[in-house]
C-alpha cells in the first residue's frame, strides 16, 4: 500500500489525528499538503516532513470559508498538477445538554464538520476527475457516526451526516475512479478528547477517572484508547486501495466499542 507521488491534502493536519495521517502518508511516498486554520503550526509540520525527505507544503485553510478552501486547493493543483487524496479531518466538539446548546454553537460545529467536508470535496473533485488517475476522499467520522451519546447532539448529527455525504460521493465519483469512505474512530487521546474529560465530568457528576473508565472506554474489549497510528493506518488503506471495491464504506476503529 503506497501513495508514491500522490498529492494528499489533509485538513486539520497541524496536530492530532491529522498530523499522524500526514506523517503516515509521507512515509508511504505521498506529497503532503498540511491544511490547517493554524498557519504557523501547519508550516511547522510541513517543515518537519521536508526535513525527513518528504515533499510537503502548508496552506492556511478555514474549511468553512469557501473562498479560502477554493484558493488553497487551486494553489495545490497549480504547484503539483492535481489532487489525488483528500482527508477531511478538521473538527471540533461541544459538550452540553441539547436544550442548553446555543444555536450559534450548533451551527458552528455543523459548519466545520459538514460544510467543511462538502466544500473541500467540491473543490478537490474537479482536479481528481481531470487527471484521469481517480482519487480518494476520506471523511473523519466517529463511532458517533453509528450511535449516539448524551451531551453531543451536534457532533453526533454531523458525524452521521458524513456517512450519507460519502455514500453520495462514492456513487457520483465511481465513473471517474474516485472513492469515498469514512473512518469511525473510538476515543483517541487527542487534545480534543482531553478537553472533553473535565466537561463530561462536570455534566455527568463523575470524576475524570470515572469518565475515562466508565464512559469513554467502558464498552471497549480491553479498556484501551484507539491510537492515532491506528487511525492513520486505516486512512492509508482507504487512500491507497486500488479499486472501487471498498468505496462508500465506513470502518469503525474502536477497540470493539461498537461492533457491526
Amino acid at each position: 500500500m503506497n501513495l508514491e507521488n500522490r498529492v494528499c491534502i489533509v485538513t486539520g493536519a497541524a496536530s492530532g489525528i491529522g498530523r499522524a495521517i500526514a506523517l503516515r502518508f509521507a512515509a508511504a511516498g505521498g506529497k503532503l499538503v498540511i491544511a490547517d486554520l493554524n498557519e504557523d503550526a501547519a508550516a511547522s509540520v510541513a517543515h518537519e516532513l521536508r526535513s525527513n525527505g518528504a515533499m510537503a507544503m502548508s496552506v492556511k485553510m478555514d474549511v468553512t470559508d469557501e473562498d479560502q478552501v477554493n484558493a488553497g486547493v487551486a494553489r495545490v493543483a497549480q504547484a503539483w498538477g492535481g489532487v489525488d487524496v483528500l482527508v477531511s479531518n478538521a473538527g471540533t466538539q461541544h459538550i452540553q445538554p441539547l436544550e442548553q446548546i446555543p444555536f450559534a454553537e450548533w451551527k458552528k460545529l455543523l459548519a466545520i464538520h459538514l460544510d467543511g467536508a462538502f466544500l473541500t470535496s467540491k473543490a478537490c473533485l474537479p482536479h481528481m476527475y481531470a487527471t484521469g488517475r481517480g482519487g480518494s476522499v476520506i471523511f473523519m467520522g466517529s463511532v458517533h457516526s453509528k450511535e449516539a451519546s448524551v451531551l453531543k447532539a451536534p457532533y453526533v448529527t454531523a458525524k452521521h451526516g458524513l456517512i450519507g455525504l460519502a455514500q453520495v460521493l462514492a456513487k457520483e465519483g465511481a465513473a471517474h475512479g474516485v472513492r469515498a469512505n469514512v473512518i469511525c474512530p473510538g476515543f483517541v487521546r487527542t487534545p480534543l478528547v482531553e478537553r472533553q474529560i473535565p466537561l463530561q465530568a462536570q455534566n455527568l457528576g463523575l470524576s475524570e477517572d470515572e469518565v475515562v473508565r466508565n464512559v469513554m472506554l467502558k464498552t471497549t474489549v480491553d479498556g484501551e484508547f484507539t491510537s492515532m497510528d491506528d487511525v492513520a493506518e486505516i486512512a492509508l488503506l482507504f487512500a491507497a486501495f486500488p479499486t472501487n471495491a471498498l468505496t462508500g464504506q465506513s470502518l469503525i476503529v474502536s477497540h470493539g466499542w461498537h461492533m457491526q
